[in-house]
């Protein structure tokens, strides 16, 4: 009698532990997965420039503007198929104003939003990967897509920076900007104009919106497991966004007060566009 009640108490204890294993698998799962949570995460895709807003600088040969669309369009598909709401920003080649895009991403309670740009600089050597973020709550979601796209891209990793983009600045949720390299580097471009780089740049995006709830609570972590991705450190660089934001609106200020009433207007409408690249890039 005595066995069979020691068995008993072993089946048991048994069962306890495999209740507490499939409970624990749930809840890891449904951190990554949508559809098991039953509340579906909104992503809100933010397809950088667009219409008359081509991106990047001047002379650049390649336009930021038609890049950023395809890696989001791609983006919108994977999360999709996983079971996120998605919604675009820009769809099309059309340009959408810095308050719209983030009105759309700040009706949406349960959601995160994702900017998605390429660099580009005078120097050519300039490369790497960035990801920029502004409110606390989104450095795990920075974390995460950075860990993914700075590991899977055959460029340099710039890391995770903090600054003060309208785009971020102005949204409720937790929001990110990344740049998935410079189209002014030959070498980054010519990756960015072939169709498996940009799906793959797609791919990562998406593997670090899945992980997002998977970041390690502290940046000691520097290897990911099978359960955690590393919170990265960040450089911090709201003071300087401030300065230069300060300069720029300087140098505006002459340059109204010294031309004519018709170049004043033509200056105008090109430092709008400009005031907006430089809003949205690092």
């Amino acid at each position: 009698m005595s066995i069979r009640l020691w068995q008993l108490h072993l089946i048991t204890a048994g069962f306890s532990v495999a209740s507490v294993a499939c409970a624990a698998s749930r809840a890891a799962q449904t951190s990554r997965d949508p559809q098991i949570s039953g509340s579906p995460t909104t992503v809100v895709i933010d397809a950088g420039h667009g219409g008359f807003d081509r991106g990047g600088i001047p002379s650049q040969r390649i336009p930021e503007k038609e890049m950023t669309l395809d890696v989001a369009q791609r983006l919108k598909t994977l999360l999709a198929a996983s079971g996120y709401n998605v919604v675009m920003t820009r769809d099309s080649d059309v340009f959408v104003p810095l308050p719209s895009r983030v009105a759309i991403a700040n009706s949406y309670r349960n959601a995160i939003f994702v900017c998605i740009h390429f660099n580009s600089a005078n120097r050519i050597g300039a490369g790497g990967i960035e990801t920029y973020f502004y409110g606390r709550d989104s450095l795990p979601l920075a974390s995460a897509i950075h860990y993914y796209v700075a590991g899977g891209a055959p460029s340099s990793n710039r890391g995770v920076r903090r600054r003060g983009f309208y785009v971020l600045r102005k949204t409720t949720v937790p929001a990110v900007l990344v740049e998935c390299g410079f189209l002014t580097n030959p070498t980054e471009g010519e990756y960015v104009q072939t169709v498996s780089y940009r799906q793959k740049l797609a791919e990562e995006i998406a593997a670090g919106v899945r992980a997002r709830n998977s970041v390690a609570a502290s940046s000691t972590t520097r290897m990911a497991t099978a359960d955690s991705v590393p919170l990265q450190s960040y450089i911090d660089q709201t003071k300087t966004s401030n300065s230069e934001r300060s300069r720029r609106h300087s140098r505006k200020k002459r340059s109204r007060s010294s031309s004519s009433k018709k170049k004043s207007s033509s200056k105008a409408t090109g430092s709008e566009a400009n005031v907006i690249l430089n809003e949205q890039e690092g």
